[in-house]
């Protein structure tokens, strides 16, 4: 990945152009990095870069409901990396007041992804318990913070052992350390009939776990395959691995579990515009009522990409990794939120 100059140009009929203030970096963005993420546009050379927040410059022909200076976040399935961008105004969103252009790079993907997950799937409901897997990233700290809008959730984390004691600050009950325990074992000693909802960014055999561990009428929402990345480099003998150890269940099988099965994928919801906007109002509206505020891990300028994306592969970091055309006046500064 590297940094390239080329030529703009003015918006279409129906799009703005928006000066880029921060990009969000997700984990989609390393499995396509490794040639692993089904949703690439195009064959490479092609500009990464699926949410954004900026503030509008330009309109295109029919544009009436944004105005320059308005200031938006932006969701598309690639192409966000750049200084300016042009989008359909339909991929914009309002930022609401108060809100920071990092805060904002961090909203839309996690947070839309950790909402429609939780209850719109898990129907997450008081008294309820939650598996949260990598529960210190991007989607994990949303997802922590969104249940405890509900009462009386008992949060399950995995994550290393350096970050357990921010996930109690941030509401986790029980945290995990994925690499010294099974985690499967940790929560049958303290929920011996399991949780009722598990958050599955993994894949492979960790979705067999997931589903073994799961209450009657408990649901498993798997978001990812993470178990596909391994390293900095593509991991054929990994990939060879996640594959053969998928879980499979058949209709009659699952029928006698009275448990559910869910599949998410976001890049798979570009034409769902008004089912992702009625999201995008409500997790506005947490914001504004202090319920939710996105967590940044770190910012890093453009020609800083490698050094960003090792961060979030290595799991160093503890919420949002977030990209910036210019360097920040300390590169990369650790945010402090």
């Amino acid at each position: 990945m590297k940094v390239q100059a080329r030529r703009g140009a003015d918006p279409g009929p129906g799009e703005v152009s928006v000066t880029v203030h921060a990009c969000g970096l997700n984990f989609a963005d390393l499995m396509a990095r490794q040639g692993v993420y089904d949703r690439i546009p195009a064959a490479p050379p092609f500009c990464p870069g699926m949410e954004c927040a900026g503030t509008v410059r330009a309109l295109g022909d029919g544009v009436r409901d944004r105005q320059v200076g308005d200031k938006v976040m932006i969701l598309a399935r690639s192409g966000l990396w750049q200084e300016v961008v042009n989008v359909p105004v339909s991929q914009t969103f309002p930022m609401p007041e108060g809100m920071s252009f990092e805060e904002a790079a961090a909203l839309l993907v996690n947070y839309i992804t950790a909402y429609m997950i939780l209850f719109d799937f898990g129907n997450l409901r008081p008294n309820q318990s939650v598996l949260i897997h990598m529960a210190a990233g991007g989607v994990g700290t949303a997802a922590i913070q969104l249940c405890k809008t509900v009462e009386n959730v008992t949060i399950f984390g995995t994550a290393s052992a350096p970050k357990h004691d921010l996930l109690k600050e941030s509401g986790v009950a029980h945290p995990i350390d994925y690499r010294t325990m099974d985690y499967a074992e940790e929560i049958r000693k303290i929920s011996p009939k399991g949780v009722d909802i598990v958050l599955d960014p993994l894949g492979g055999s960790d979705t067999a776990k997931a589903f073994n561990l799961l209450k009657p009428m408990g649901k498993i929402i798997i978001y990812g395959v993470a178990n596909l990345v391994t390293g900095q480099k593509r991991n054929l003998m990994a990939m060879a691995k996640t594959w053969w150890n998928q879980f499979s269940i058949t209709a009659l099988q699952i029928l006698h579990q009275n448990k559910a099965v869910c599949g998410y994928h976001l890049g798979y919801m570009d034409e769902e515009t008004e089912l992702i906007r009625g999201v995008v109002t409500k997790l506005v509206n947490l914001y504004s009522q202090g319920k939710i505020k996105p967590k940044i891990d770190s910012v890093w300028p453009f020609d800083q990409v490698a050094d960003a994306m090792r961060q979030m592969q290595e799991k160093k970091n503890v919420g949002k990794v977030i990209l910036v055309p210019e360097a920040p006046k300390e590169e990369p500064k650790k945010a402090e939120n």
